[in-house]
């Protein structure tokens, strides 16, 4: 296959039941009035890659870090990771375009990967740094991986949660029938009309807390739900799956991976080799029966790996 980015290949999972949400998207549910406060413990702010403005919430003070989530999520998910960090970091957590608060540009090459690395390196820069601790999960942890690639200058150290190495994951599309199975919910949305059997009610069924749900639903219906949809689209493998017949750029920072083990789209034979697609050194932690949002079922053991890791 013939990917896009020969050296930055992006791949990303999470499954959704399809069959589940029914429900028609009407894009009226959006026009939900004015936008939610943010949390009083952040503040909000803007960063912009040519003509497409990227909101984010920031806080604390000390070197940067660059919060990255994935689908379906905004920039909430890190709630938990964000207060204890602050104390010696700054936080810049984003919202991918198409998501929230950012702006959501028409047509699925603006959900070009290129672009969306470019997306964190505008919020480096709107927060003044040069380089940063880059932060991603599951499309984060896919254009974290690509940002590292891109921009090792702007790279300080680089954090993955559930998403492995790009090499990793397409060997596993290519070798493993069972990969290939538990990825059939990427290819749907590679469907014209996917997003219309998609609901934001239907988009935060993995959300538990059920204050969290509330503000959830409330960010997906000022999403693009097409436009989180336009990743799988552009970005995500197309069958027949083939290795990538160019050599990935090796991450030359220090790595850490949390992997929850427990997460069936990103099956955890992905990992095996990592070591020898990296140039810095690697951490992996590896937590069994977490699942594929590992920052929210394993909250505390994730906040203390960040936080020793970070210290070294």
């Amino acid at each position: 296959m013939n990917f896009r980015l020969p050296r930055l290949v992006p791949v990303i999972a999470w499954p959704l039941l399809l069959l589940a949400m029914t429900l028609r998207f009407s894009p009226s549910t959006l026009a939900a009035e004015g936008a939610m406060a943010s949390e009083p413990w952040v503040r909000d702010a803007y960063a912009e890659n040519g003509g497409v403005r990227i909101h984010y919430v920031t806080a604390g003070q000390g070197p940067l870090i660059v919060m990255v989530h994935g689908f379906p999520d905004f920039w909430y998910t890190w709630r938990h990771q964000i207060p204890i960090l602050t104390n010696q970091y700054q936080i810049a957590a984003l919202d991918l375009r198409g998501y929230n608060l950012s702006d959501k540009p028409k047509g699925v090459e603006a959900y070009d990967m290129k672009l969306l690395v470019e997306d964190v390196a505008a919020v480096v820069r709107h927060a003044g740094r040069e380089r940063a601790i880059i932060l991603g999960h599951d499309w984060g942890g896919a254009i974290s991986w690509s940002f590292a690639m891109a921009h090792p200058e702007m790279t300080e150290r680089l954090i993955i949660l559930n998403l492995p190495h790009p090499r990793g994951f397409m060997h596993e599309l290519v070798t493993n029938p069972r990969q290939q199975a538990n990825s059939s919910y990427a290819r749907n949305f590679q469907k014209e009309g996917a997003h219309e059997k998609l609901t934001p009610e239907g988009l935060c069924w993995w959300v538990k807390d059920p204050e969290a749900k509330g503000k959830y639903i409330e960010a997906f219906r000022r999403s693009d739900i097409e436009a989180m949809l336009h990743y799988y689209k552009r970005n995500y493998p197309r069958e027949p799956y083939t290795e990538p017949a160019t050599p990935f750029l090796k991450v030359a920072c220090p790595i850490l991976m949390i992997h929850g083990l427990a997460d069936q789209a990103l099956l955890s034979g992905a990992l095996n080799n990592t070591w020898d697609w990296v140039g810095g050194d690697l951490t992996l932690v590896t937590i069994p029966g977490a699942d594929h949002f590992v920052q929210h079922d394993a909250t505390g053991l994730v906040n203390r790996t960040l936080k020793s890791w970070l210290a070294r």
